[in-house]
């Protein structure tokens, strides 16, 4: 059995939404004083203390501050178990030491674990969630088989949502005995080694306009609320941006933009790739490091709006979905080598998009011949 995470609307009541912010607020809470906790310890000489010990000295806590059973217990050793995870990779040196969660930047999800059934669909219409009960959902027909937990989600947009993370039987797709090489790019988002093209639609820029006016809309309300904050401070008031409408509703626009942009993506990606392993047995593309090409100035927006790692992402786990293979190379020389005859024809600008090899004469697409190349390393 394997699991995979099914992701659903909800459609909370004004209680159930009550209940999701005491559980996220809680769930903060409980993070800060474990953080505050471990941070003594270590400013006394004492060690550190694990995810179970920490998960023990949540009952003491709950008996210092009763409010805690206010929340969804799970929710709370989750939250225990997302710091120790953030202290281990500090540990190893990938991130940086654990900071203390903000009020004001707030962790927005909270996740709960399926107990005896606490999780359940009923009706494909109700999903029963602990502490909340049932709650209205759609696109509950896609969970089958036994719910393990759920991740609730409270978009900046105001939408409610909740990932299901389900066991399922792996199903494997007919084989259909092809291969493909890929190349990725910002010209084309995908060039395929049997001359097929993906169209970059650049969803991020097809927005931006949009969603600069509502920036700076947000700016300037922001700046006369700070303001308007300073002389109410004086007179003995104090307030705070939540508590400015204007600025609320410039907030949540810049959101739904910035939410459009996500799902047009994401739904192109995902049309593209179900296409791509439903066709092809072996999936062969480039391993990118996209974290060190960001550092290109001139090209960081670019490489930024063609998600190239979600590409790697979702055909990561679709191949392990449906019985295909996915293979990752090195990127170097690709677009330098001659697919026909092997021989490495130098370095060219970006703007050359097509050549001729001048040890065989062959005339190559410059996409295509990389994405050639990409398929043949694979089997090298």
């Amino acid at each position: 059995m394997k699991l995979k995470g099914i992701k659903i609307k909800l459609k909370p009541s004004i209680n159930q939404k009550d209940q999701i912010d005491i559980n996220l607020n809680l769930r903060r809470f409980v993070k800060n004083q474990m953080l505050a906790m471990q941070q003594a310890r270590y400013g006394n000489g004492g060690k550190y203390l694990g995810k179970f010990a920490m998960i023990y000295c949540l009952k003491g806590l709950k008996l210092e501050f009763p409010f805690l059973k206010l929340a969804e217990s799970t929710c709370l050793e989750y939250a225990i178990a997302d710091l120790d995870q953030a202290y281990q990779r500090f540990f190893t040196g990938q991130n940086n030491r654990p900071n203390f969660e903000s009020r004001k930047r707030p962790h927005n999800s909270y996740k709960s674990k399926g107990i005896n059934n606490n999780i359940q669909v009923v009706d494909n219409h109700w999903i029963k969630l602990p502490k909340l009960g049932l709650v209205k959902a759609y696109g509950l027909e896609r969970i089958q088989g036994k719910i393990k937990s759920a991740v609730i989600r409270k978009e900046p947009t105001g939408v409610y949502s909740a990932t299901i993370q389900v066991e399922y039987e792996p199903n494997a797709w007919a084989k259909t005995g092809k291969q493909v090489g890929l190349d990725l790019g910002l010209t084309d988002l995908v060039s395929q080694s049997d001359g097929y093209k993906l169209k970059n639609k650049q969803f991020e820029r097809a927005m931006a306009k949009k969603r600069r006016i509502w920036e700076r809309k947000l700016a300037r309300r922001r700046l006369q609320a700070k303001t308007k904050m300073e002389e109410a401070r004086k007179a003995g008031v104090e307030l705070e941006l939540s508590d400015f409408k204007n600025v609320q509703k410039a907030k949540q626009q810049v959101a739904r933009i910035n939410k459009k942009i996500a799902n047009q993506r994401e739904n192109y990606l995902q049309q593209y790739t179900t296409k791509l392993v439903k066709g092809f047995d072996t999936i062969v593309m480039e391993d990118l490091k996209t974290k060190n090409l960001l550092q290109n100035h001139h090209l960081s927006r670019s490489i930024a709006d063609s998600a190239w790692a979600k590409i790697k992402s979702m055909l990561t786990y679709k191949c392990d979905w449906y019985g295909k293979e996915l293979i990752l190379v090195t990127p170097q020389y690709t677009s330098q080598i001659c697919s026909a005859c092997g021989e490495n024809t130098g370095k060219k600008p970006l703007h050359i998009r097509a050549f001729v090899c001048p040890y065989c004469g062959t005339h190559h697409d410059r996409d295509i011949n990389a994405s050639i190349n990409i398929l043949n390393k694979a089997f090298a």
